[in-house]
């Protein structure tokens, strides 16, 4: 079935408002970033913390077009708590005295870092340290 660029729209809005839902992290604080990457579309979903007003990468997708990583999105989003493992992570930027704590899914340490330093200098932040929570 294809869609008119009319509807591929209206279907993109639809499923982002579903992943918006999904996740409730209230308005303004998720942001969808598509671009093409060597023939695909590509779409990094950006979580922003109200509270220190950080972004981080919450997970990325690619595939042919618009509507397919979008559907992937969603589908991540509706299963990740049963596939990734929990990380906490209390870091400091430079030039705060504050320190804070961040929470994500990953499949492992290195996954975990990676969205606390998306689209940043890794000289910003300084880790503290980094823990595997237990599992429920």
């Amino acid at each position: 079935m294809d869609l008119s660029p009319t509807d591929i729209h209206v279907e993109s809005a639809r499923i982002q408002r579903q992943i918006e839902d999904y996740l409730a992290l209230g308005p303004g604080n998720l942001l969808f970033e598509f671009r093409q990457l060597d023939g695909l579309t590509r779409l990094d979903l950006i979580t922003v913390n109200p509270r220190h007003h950080q972004s981080f990468l919450f997970r990325y997708e690619t595939g042919y077009d618009k509507l397919e990583v979008l559907r992937k999105m969603l589908t991540y989003v509706q299963h990740y708590r049963d596939e990734e493992s929990s990380y906490t992570i209390q870091w400091r930027t430079r030039g705060d005295r504050e320190l804070q704590t961040s929470y994500f899914r990953a499949h492992n340490v290195y996954e975990a870092l990676d969205k606390l330093y998306y689209g940043r200098d890794l000289s910003t932040i300084t880790v503290f340290s980094v823990v595997l929570n237990p599992s429920s």
